[in-house]
């Protein structure tokens, strides 16, 4: 078992605080974190607030440069953290391996937008006020970023907080999720020998009140959270005048019209819906299946659900790893419970061992239960029919929530009336609303969040326009 220490303004550093790291597979411990205490947390701080002098005034060229040498020294180390990934989230190891994928193309794409960060030149004279005056706008970065990121992509989701803003040329401070640090922290390693300055990235596991006086610190510009909506919107209520993006949760609907192709929109929602257990954002949770084809979708979906494997995530035949917790295995039973009891039909699934919880498909719920009007975050389908596609869009904006949406149809019209009509951030046609490709536009509305990532629209978040006009008189 081995001591990780903390990254704290480009050093590594032990404290007088450590927490053990668990598998959630088996509750092996894997690791034993330090913690930032407020020393290490205003050493961190202030180190980030001086270095901006710095990284605002690094050019382009080697912002991009930089951002490379993280993408290649991720590249040398793949396996390595795809382990990790798999151990401290028991993500399987397969999946654990595209996420390391993923954050290369991340740290790629923001290498690339580095040098992609332009203004424009406005022509003021088209009021007669402003004759002979010229506007130019160009793009700064903003400044210190605290970004917070979850445990269930402990290396993407920080990469999407910590790319964009390397990209901007702002310093950021990472708290990573409690239970996934390990993997956050081997990133340190990484940018450490990248060439980014030393005190403008630091990596701090600490407790969740720490965290809320950085929110709360002004010195800090911007916080980027992914996470629980309770957390989220309760950390904007507290950041005061600085920036705030949060990306949160979401109980994700797909519409599958009769039109559609049945066979291949079930397989496409097994994966949405029990990939990593169902521990993702913008997994599948409602299934809304147009009543004509009903019967016959259920009886292709049951059995792949049926046939994914469960078990160890560093198996490389595992489909569904464990949950992340006890507790959250039992919550999720007892809101299956609770609907089983409340009408509903439990199609498979149901059971669990440790943390290891079946996939499981119930119908015949109704909109009030939680396993349809919460988010579940766990390998749990509802399948729900409806009429026509009216129908179904009323159905799937039916929510708090609203993150992302598919819609299997192969009709036209159908597939622009759900884009215009549901209300969410982004809608995948002929797909999971569980895609996402690291350079699009992502985030949600209403519950589900505010602002956007994907690495140019991050960097926009990340840096303020400011105009410069010139006055060349007659």
């Amino acid at each position: 078992m081995r001591e990780h220490r903390i990254y704290v303004g480009g050093r590594f550093t032990a404290t007088p605080r450590k927490t053990a790291v668990t598998a959630p597979f088996n509750g092996e411990t894997i690791g034993e974190v330090f913690l930032a205490g407020a020393a290490e947390v205003e050493s961190a701080t202030a180190a980030a607030q001086a270095s901006f002098e710095e990284t605002k005034k690094l050019a382009p060229a080697d912002r991009a440069a930089i951002l490379m040498a993280i993408h290649n020294g991720i590249a040398a180390r793949a396996e390595e953290l795809a382990r990790v990934i798999a151990r401290e989230a028991g993500k399987p190891v397969l999946n654990a391996r595209q996420e390391v994928q993923r954050s290369l193309f991340t740290f790629l794409t923001a290498a690339e937008e580095a040098k992609r960060i332009s203004g424009e030149v406005l022509p003021l004279d088209i009021h007669p006020l402003a004759k002979g005056r010229q506007c130019f706008v160009k793009r700064f970065p903003i400044g210190p970023i605290l970004g917070i990121s979850p445990f269930n992509f402990p290396l993407n989701l920080v990469a999407h907080k910590a790319a964009p803003a390397l990209a901007a040329g702002n310093p950021i401070v990472i708290k990573p999720a409690t239970r996934t640090p390990l993997t956050a922290l081997l990133l340190a390693e990484i940018v450490d020998a990248s060439g980014w300055p030393k005190g403008a990235f630091s990596v701090l596991p600490t407790t969740n009140e720490l965290a809320e006086t950085m929110v709360r610190d002004e010195r800090y510009k911007m916080v980027s959270f992914t996470g629980s909506p309770a957390v989220g919107w309760m950390l904007k209520n507290i950041a005061g005048k600085k920036k705030v993006a949060l990306e949160l949760g979401g109980n994700a609907g797909v519409i599958v019209h009769d039109d559609a192709d049945l066979d291949y929109a079930a397989g496409r929602i097994v994966t949405g819906g029990f990939s990593y257990a169902g521990q993702t954002c913008i997994s599948v949770q409602r299934v809304f299946v147009q009543q004509t084809v009903y019967e016959k979708f259920k009886a292709l979906f049951i059995p792949k659900v049926a046939a994914l494997k469960t078990g160890d995530p560093l198996d490389e035949a595992v489909n569904v790893g464990p949950l992340i917790s006890a507790g959250e295995v039992q919550r999720i039973l007892g809101w299956m419970d609770e609907a089983v009891k409340g009408g509903a039909k439990l199609l498979c699934g149901g059971k669990a061992e440790g943390n290891v919880l079946q996939p499981s498909v119930l119908e015949q719920t109704t909109p009030e239960m939680k396993v349809n009007c919460m988010e579940v975050f766990g390998p749990v389908v509802t399948l729900i029919p409806y009429g026509a596609m009216d129908e179904a869009l009323a159905l799937l904006n039916d929510s708090e929530f609203g993150l992302q949406a598919g819609v299997f149809t192969n009709d036209l019209r159908g597939a622009f009336d759900a884009w215009e009509t549901l209300d969410v951030g982004g809608v995948m046609i002929g797909d999971v609303p569980t895609f996402r490709i690291d350079h699009m536009p992502y985030g949600g509305v209403k519950s589900s969040g505010l602002g956007r990532e994907g690495l140019r629209w991050a960097i926009e978040e990340m840096t303020e326009p400011k105009s410069l006009v010139i006055n060349l008189p007659g």
